[in-house]
């Protein structure tokens, strides 16, 4: 603590006291009693005088005696009050001159026990040692449980009797004068404490160019450790620490703000800058799987923001609260890139692997997990989206008849809503053009049947169902039978076009050797859609059953039917060892029952263009009229 000569100390005291109350009767301070409380003062602060004790060990009068030092408190404060009555009648008289030596004293011994309790109580004061020293694991809950609710308590209370000692002080030391002391010796100690807590937490400064230099999976795992790093300083490290400014300093407002502003602001803004760094990074690289991070960091701020606003509400800290708001902006504009980035990468997809017996795509595949994972971010990406700059609604990207609902409100969920079907009508035309691929006109047709229930099957597990609405997922379920229909209609049409001609009605009037050929016409079409059909895949197991039976019951009636009534004829018109009746109604029907299965599929493994089964496109604008999509069947 610095010397200070008497005028100097009276300067200071002139400047930072108000003059007594006239309503205090003057008489209750005459000359005896202002002596009395010189007295009284000096022999508590001459006893504690830091100049007369050891200098290899500092003896503590609120660890010596909490009554003493009580008592130490009071008289200095009574002193203050002497001293400004005797400011106010006699500036030069021997007794004030005394009583600012005594007070100089009593100053230096109060800095030093507030040095030192914030030195020793490091931990305690420190609210993330209370969430340090509970139970981390499940299996050591049961051991450990009793033992960390007694460190609790202990740390809690330590740190309430250290709270009110500081507080004791930080008044004491204000009122006379010497609060940019008492500030300094606060801010030495706990500056130290909140940055060590943003270093423990992994928080780093990173510069743009590191960023770019450092791989991917480097990248990801710090942003993840910033995650936790601001869960765990918001709810524990800067609100404790502003709640423990608020109270030690409880008389002063441009104390409480100067030091928690000197104390916070440079790990706080650390701490803020590190989304921003990265949003600018995965700008230049931009990848549809690099975007959930970037929402998880999104979140993490978003969620933070009301706490942010209310920890750093002091206009000297505003700063904070603009680096926080700036790393949400920045990381938005990411988001919407890599959006961006997923669509283009859809729509310019150029592989030409066709995928063996009509099954799901591995684009399909991959997009929906894609939107489904995004689709549990709807809140997130209700906000980004809309405080794009783009005038158009999602919903006038899409043909006026695919929704069937009323107009768009022009509400944030409304128009992520139409966001997504835009999105997934863009993957659903893609797939409309691989089905040209297949050769076969029923190919196409079951291929389109796979992908659509796929899709239509992933938005009704999802999320996706609360965006689209059961209305969208009913109509795509209806347009996943249509084309089943049209599959089975194409396949196996010719051979329940049979059915009608070998009817009973007709068939009892019919000649052995009539019926003989008819069961070999149809012996020989069963066997040639059973062989071209025995590629084909149906991954849904409902779809696959409704398929079955659909084509069953177009079958198997008449031909039993026709079966029995015929059967006898024909095996004795075989008596030359040819046997014309090949397939028996429960062969058929065991036929298919394996039907679909991709039993005739040979196994080539599908190869993707990429990581993501799509190639990597450039950037277009989010939401402009100019997509215009090829999109025959959907």
């Amino acid at each position: 603590m610095r010397s200070k000569s008497g005028f100097s100390f009276f300067s200071k005291m002139t400047s930072s006291k108000k003059k007594p109350s006239p309503a205090i009767p003057r008489k209750g301070f005459e000359s005896a009693h202002i002596d009395r409380t010189i007295d009284s003062a000096a022999e508590i602060i001459e006893k504690w005088n830091t100049e007369y004790v050891s200098d290899t060990k500092f003896y503590s009068l609120f660890r010596e005696s909490k009554r003493e030092a009580k008592e130490f408190v009071k008289r200095v404060k009574n002193l203050q009050d002497a001293m400004d009555l005797l400011i106010s009648e006699d500036p030069n008289s021997e007794k004030l001159l005394r009583s600012h030596k005594l007070m100089q004293i009593a100053m230096k011994r109060l800095q030093s026990e507030f040095l030192q309790i914030l030195s020793m109580n490091r931990a305690h004061l420190d609210p993330e040692s209370v969430s340090a020293r509970s139970p981390t694991s499940v299996h050591d809950v049961w051991r450990e449980s009793r033992s960390a609710r007694d460190s609790i308590i202990e740390v809690e209370e330590v740190s309430k009797n250290s709270t009110t000692e500081l507080k004791s002080i930080a008044e004491c030391m204000i009122a006379a004068g010497y609060a940019k002391e008492c500030a300094t010796t606060y801010k030495s100690i706990r500056k130290s404490i909140v940055d060590e807590g943003i270093y423990r937490l992994g928080v780093e400064k990173i510069s743009s160019f590191k960023a770019k230099k450092m791989p991917s999976e480097v990248v990801e795992l710090k942003m993840k450790s910033w995650i936790e790093a601001v869960n765990v300083s918001m709810k524990i490290l800067f609100d404790g620490e502003r709640d423990l400014c608020d109270e030690i300093f409880k008389s002063s407002v441009s104390l409480r703000e100067s030091c928690f502003r000197d104390i916070s602001k440079e790990g706080a803004l650390l701490l803020f800058a590190f989304p921003e760094t990265v949003a600018v990074r995965d700008k230049k690289n931009p990848h549809p799987e690099k975007i959930f991070p970037l929402l998880d960091m999104y979140c993490t701020i978003a969620e933070n923001i009301p706490a942010i606003e209310s920890i750093f509400s002091f206009q000297s800290i505003s700063v904070v609260r603009s680096q926080a708001l700036n790393s949400l902006t920045r990381l938005s504009e990411s988001i919407i890139s890599n959006l961006v980035d997923f669509e283009s990468e859809i729509r310019k997809d150029s592989s030409k692997t066709v995928v063996s017996g009509g099954g799901v795509h591995p684009m399909t595949i991959s997009a929906m997990d894609h939107l489904s994972r995004l689709a549990e971010y709807s809140d997130a990406l209700m906000d980004i989206l809309n405080g794009t700059s783009s005038s158009s609604s999602a919903k006038s990207l899409l043909p006026k008849s695919y929704f069937n609902v009323t107009e768009s409100d022009g509400s944030p969920a409304s128009e992520i809503k139409f966001r997504f079907a835009w999105l997934i009508l863009v993957l659903l035309c893609k797939i409309d053009g691989k089905a040209e691929m297949y050769k076969e006109f029923s190919m196409q047709y079951l291929f389109l049947a796979n992908n659509l229930q796929h899709v239509a099957s992933r938005a009704r597990s999802t999320n996706l169902k609360q965006l689209l609405g059961d209305d969208w997922i009913a109509r795509h379920f209806e347009k996943v039978r249509q084309f089943a229909r049209s599959y089975e209609r194409l396949a196996w049409g010719p051979l329940a076009s049979l059915c009608p001609a070998i009817s009973t009605s007709e068939a009892v009037e019919k000649s052995s050797e009539e019926a003989k050929m008819q069961f070999q016409v149809f012996n020989e079409r069963f066997e040639s859609a059973c062989e071209s059909q025995s590629v084909c895949v149906v991954a849904d197991p409902k779809l696959r059953d409704e398929l079955r039976i659909s084509i069953g019951r177009k079958l198997l009636p008449v031909y039993r039917d026709f079966y029995n009534a015929h059967r006898n004829a024909v095996m004795l018109a075989g008596r030359d060892g040819e046997w014309n009746v090949r397939y028996t109604p429960e062969d058929i029907g065991n036929h298919l029952s394996e039907s679909f299965s991709g039993k005739g599929v040979l196994d080539k493994p599908y190869v993707c263009s990429t990581n993501f089964c799509l190639v990597t496109a450039s950037h277009t604008t989010l939401g402009k009229k100019q997509r215009s999509l090829s999109c025959r069947r959907f």
